[in-house]
Protein backbone atom coordinates (compact mmCIF):
# COMPACT_ATOMS: atom_id res chain seq x y z
CA UNK A 1 0.00 0.00 0.00
CA UNK A 2 1.56 3.43 -1.05
CA UNK A 3 1.61 5.89 2.19
CA UNK A 4 1.09 9.17 0.59
CA UNK A 5 -0.84 10.57 3.50
CA UNK A 6 -1.80 14.16 3.38
CA UNK A 7 -1.72 15.75 6.87
CA UNK A 8 -1.57 18.48 8.89
CA UNK A 9 1.88 19.84 10.17
CA UNK A 10 3.35 18.03 13.09
CA UNK A 11 3.28 19.59 17.06
CA UNK A 12 5.57 18.78 19.60
CA UNK A 13 4.17 16.91 22.25
CA UNK A 14 3.65 19.06 25.53
CA UNK A 15 4.09 17.91 28.78
CA UNK A 16 0.87 19.20 30.03
CA UNK A 17 -0.71 17.04 27.19
CA UNK A 18 0.43 13.81 28.00
CA UNK A 19 -0.05 14.52 31.57
CA UNK A 20 -3.69 15.32 30.80
CA UNK A 21 -4.01 11.99 28.72
CA UNK A 22 -2.12 9.93 32.10
CA UNK A 23 -4.64 11.32 34.31
CA UNK A 24 -7.57 9.97 32.42
CA UNK A 25 -6.00 6.71 31.96
CA UNK A 26 -5.28 6.96 35.73
CA UNK A 27 -9.19 7.63 36.51
CA UNK A 28 -10.21 4.89 34.53
CA UNK A 29 -7.76 2.67 37.05
CA UNK A 30 -4.64 2.27 34.79
CA UNK A 31 -0.82 3.23 35.55
CA UNK A 32 1.48 5.74 34.15
CA UNK A 33 3.83 3.17 32.92
CA UNK A 34 7.70 4.05 30.83
CA UNK A 35 5.61 2.41 28.25
CA UNK A 36 2.36 4.19 27.97
CA UNK A 37 4.48 7.50 28.18
CA UNK A 38 6.35 6.71 25.39
CA UNK A 39 3.85 5.72 23.22
CA UNK A 40 1.50 8.52 24.17
CA UNK A 41 5.04 10.53 23.28
CA UNK A 42 5.04 9.21 19.47
CA UNK A 43 1.56 9.53 19.11
CA UNK A 44 1.07 13.66 20.72
CA UNK A 45 4.00 14.28 18.72
CA UNK A 46 3.00 13.88 15.36
CA UNK A 47 -0.53 14.72 13.36
CA UNK A 48 0.32 12.09 10.71
CA UNK A 49 -1.38 7.93 10.61
CA UNK A 50 0.96 5.78 12.40
CA UNK A 51 0.93 1.75 12.09
CA UNK A 52 1.23 0.21 15.57
CA UNK A 53 5.15 -0.97 13.99
CA UNK A 54 5.62 2.06 13.02
CA UNK A 55 4.99 3.47 17.11
CA UNK A 56 6.67 0.85 18.34
CA UNK A 57 10.16 1.11 16.70
CA UNK A 58 10.10 5.04 18.08
CA UNK A 59 9.18 3.28 21.69
CA UNK A 60 11.76 0.70 21.79
CA UNK A 61 14.53 3.74 20.58
CA UNK A 62 14.02 4.68 23.78
CA UNK A 63 12.81 1.29 25.99
CA UNK A 64 14.14 -1.65 23.86
CA UNK A 65 12.12 -4.04 26.29
CA UNK A 66 8.60 -3.04 25.18
CA UNK A 67 6.96 -6.02 23.59
CA UNK A 68 4.81 -5.48 20.65
CA UNK A 69 1.85 -6.82 22.67
CA UNK A 70 2.72 -4.26 25.40
CA UNK A 71 1.97 -1.47 22.77
CA UNK A 72 -1.17 -3.14 21.13
CA UNK A 73 -2.87 -2.85 24.38
CA UNK A 74 -1.84 0.04 25.02
CA UNK A 75 -3.25 1.17 21.54
CA UNK A 76 -6.70 -0.56 22.37
CA UNK A 77 -6.92 0.91 25.58
CA UNK A 78 -6.18 4.48 24.36
CA UNK A 79 -8.67 4.28 21.28
CA UNK A 80 -11.65 3.03 23.97
CA UNK A 81 -10.84 6.05 26.16
CA UNK A 82 -11.19 8.21 22.87
CA UNK A 83 -8.15 9.66 22.89
CA UNK A 84 -6.64 7.87 19.61
CA UNK A 85 -8.85 6.76 16.24
CA UNK A 86 -7.62 3.80 14.18
CA UNK A 87 -8.25 4.13 10.25
CA UNK A 88 -7.52 1.41 7.90
CA UNK A 89 -6.37 2.41 4.60
CA UNK A 90 -7.08 0.30 1.57
CA UNK A 91 -5.41 -3.24 2.23
CA UNK A 92 -2.55 -1.77 4.76
CA UNK A 93 -2.11 -1.90 8.42
CA UNK A 94 -4.47 0.12 10.80
CA UNK A 95 -2.98 3.24 11.39
CA UNK A 96 -3.33 5.22 14.57
CA UNK A 97 -3.69 9.22 15.27
CA UNK A 98 -4.97 11.84 18.01
CA UNK A 99 -8.65 11.95 18.26
CA UNK A 100 -8.62 15.72 18.81
CA UNK A 101 -9.64 17.12 15.42
CA UNK A 102 -12.40 15.36 13.69
CA UNK A 103 -11.80 14.74 10.36
CA UNK A 104 -12.67 12.02 7.84
CA UNK A 105 -10.61 10.12 5.05
CA UNK A 106 -10.44 9.90 1.29
CA UNK A 107 -8.73 6.38 0.64
CA UNK A 108 -8.23 5.49 -2.80
CA UNK A 109 -8.78 1.90 -3.90
CA UNK A 110 -6.24 1.69 -6.39
CA UNK A 111 -3.31 3.49 -4.74
CA UNK A 112 -3.91 3.23 -1.04
CA UNK A 113 -3.18 7.05 -0.77
CA UNK A 114 -5.42 8.82 1.22
CA UNK A 115 -5.98 12.64 2.35
CA UNK A 116 -7.83 14.27 5.48
CA UNK A 117 -11.22 16.11 4.39
CA UNK A 118 -13.15 17.88 7.40
CA UNK A 119 -15.60 15.87 9.07
CA UNK A 120 -18.40 18.60 7.90
CA UNK A 121 -17.88 17.38 4.28
CA UNK A 122 -19.60 14.33 5.29
CA UNK A 123 -22.94 16.13 7.15
CA UNK A 124 -25.38 15.67 4.09
CA UNK A 125 -24.26 11.91 3.42
CA UNK A 126 -24.45 11.17 7.10
CA UNK A 127 -28.05 12.68 7.43
CA UNK A 128 -28.98 11.08 3.84
CA UNK A 129 -27.93 7.75 5.20
CA UNK A 130 -29.83 8.42 8.63
CA UNK A 131 -33.08 9.47 7.64
CA UNK A 132 -33.65 7.19 3.61
CA UNK A 133 -32.20 4.00 5.79
CA UNK A 134 -31.13 4.30 9.26
CA UNK A 135 -27.85 3.57 8.93
CA UNK A 136 -25.11 5.62 10.81
CA UNK A 137 -21.95 6.51 9.14
CA UNK A 138 -19.12 7.24 10.99
CA UNK A 139 -17.50 9.91 8.95
CA UNK A 140 -13.79 9.01 10.34
CA UNK A 141 -14.35 5.19 8.95
CA UNK A 142 -15.92 5.98 5.92
CA UNK A 143 -13.83 5.52 2.83
CA UNK A 144 -13.81 4.43 -0.84
CA UNK A 145 -13.22 6.07 -4.29
CA UNK A 146 -10.38 6.39 -6.90
CA UNK A 147 -8.08 9.43 -6.68
CA UNK A 148 -7.70 11.60 -9.26
CA UNK A 149 -4.70 10.23 -10.03
CA UNK A 150 -5.84 6.71 -10.68
CA UNK A 151 -7.81 7.29 -13.28
CA UNK A 152 -7.48 8.81 -17.04
CA UNK A 153 -10.67 11.10 -17.15
CA UNK A 154 -11.24 13.02 -13.94
CA UNK A 155 -15.16 13.01 -15.07
CA UNK A 156 -14.82 9.07 -14.51
CA UNK A 157 -15.01 9.84 -11.49
CA UNK A 158 -18.66 10.26 -11.57
CA UNK A 159 -19.38 6.19 -12.02
CA UNK A 160 -17.38 4.67 -10.66
CA UNK A 161 -17.69 0.34 -11.11
CA UNK A 162 -17.17 -0.83 -7.53
CA UNK A 163 -17.65 -4.93 -7.92
CA UNK A 164 -19.64 -4.45 -10.09
CA UNK A 165 -22.21 -2.12 -9.13
CA UNK A 166 -22.71 1.41 -10.78
CA UNK A 167 -23.01 4.04 -8.28
CA UNK A 168 -22.60 7.35 -8.58
CA UNK A 169 -22.61 9.04 -5.35
CA UNK A 170 -25.62 11.23 -5.38
CA UNK A 171 -27.65 12.08 -2.77
CA UNK A 172 -30.89 13.82 -3.23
Amino acid sequence: MSRDVQTRPAEHPSHAAIEDVLALVRRQGGRATPARQLLLQALLGTREHRSAEELAAEVRSHAPDVHMSTVYRKLEELERLGVIDCTRMGEGPATYHLASAAHGHLVCEKRGSMTEVPDDMFRALVRAARARYGFAINPHRFRAGIAPASHPDPSSAQNITHRGNQHTGRLT
